[in-house]
Order: C-alpha cells, then structure tokens, then sequence
C-alpha cells in the first residue's frame, strides 16, 4: 500500500498542530528541569550554610547534571515518544552530549558575567545563569534534541521485507 501524503492546507494546519504540542510538552518538560536546575542551584549557593557559594560554576554543574537526567526521562518517555527508535543507552549518551553543549553555554554565561563583567549579586547570578543561559541553552537543545537525538530513523526493517518481496522468485511460474 502506498503511504498517503497531505497536500494543501491541512497538512499544514496537521504539522503546525503537532509542532505546538510537541513544543508545549518540550516547554512543560523544561520548566519542571529548570526548578530543579535552577533551585537546586540557589539551594546550594545560597540556601542554608551557603554550601557552594565559593563555587558558583561548579554548583551551577551539578544542578544541571541532575536536571539533564530529569529532562531526559521526559523527553523521552512523553515529549518524543514517537520518535524514539533507538536502544536507550545509544541515545542517553546523545542526550548527555547535547547537553554537555548546553551546559558549557549556560556555564560560559554565568563565567562572562561574574568574571568578566565583574557583575556578582544574586540578581546578576540569576539573570546571567538562569535566564539568558538557559535560555540560549534551551533553543540549543530543543533543535538539537528534534533534529539529532529523537530525529525518526527509516524501520530497516520494513524496507528489507520490502526489497526481499520485490525480488523474483526462482522458478516462479515454471511447473
């Protein structure tokens, strides 16, 4: 049977739908890492004893290790299920690559900040770390989570049935 394809302007209409769920379910995903990213974060610099406040970065590190693990599990179990057709060690370990990239970009941030700029208040910590590196971090990785980790693959399964159904079969017709 012939795959059926959409053309004209509900296809359209179908894609844009499933975009926005897909990106709602990436944003309610992200909110729920980013409380534990940037909680956790606060907790420990500036919480009770104040156990990191000498090392802001290294804090902000391990905050976001715990929060990629989150956000993988709800990515991958809810965000894109569908799409996820590879053995879970093989795309953990993408997902932990990716995101070492969007760490070192939430990380770079705070680092031009505070040593850098000089800015070191909890205000100047929370707006550089948690809004404009995560932020920038956040595009980063729903792109790459979409387009490298999650991505649909070809079934090689169905096009080897396919190709075997295709060929002669010897002494077809010859009885």
């Amino acid at each position: 049977m012939a795959p059926r394809f959409r053309v004209g302007p509900l296809a359209s209409r179908a894609a844009f739908v499933e975009w926005f769920i897909q990106l709602v379910k990436f944003g309610t995903v992200g909110a729920v890492a980013y409380v534990v990213d940037a909680g956790g974060y606060n907790l420990l610099v500036y919480g009770p004893g104040h156990l990191m406040a000498s090392s802001p970065v290294r804090a902000g590190l391990i905050t976001s290790a715990v929060a990629i693990f989150v956000a993988w599990l709800g990515n991958r179990y809810w965000t894109f299920s569908a799409t996820k057709n590879q053995g879970k060690t093989a795309e953990l370990a993408m997902f932990v690559l990716v995101n070492l990239v969007g760490m070192a970009i939430t990380a770079a941030s705070l680092y031009v900040s505070r040593w850098v700029l000089g800015f070191d208040s909890v205000f100047a910590d929370n707006v550089s770390r948690n809004f404009i590196g995560i932020g920038l971090g956040t595009v980063f990785r729903y792109f790459a989570y979409k387009f490298l980790v999650f991505r649909a693959r070809p079934n090689l399964k169905l096009k080897r049935s396919q190709t075997e159904d295709e060929q002669p079969v010897p002494n077809a017709g010859k009885e």
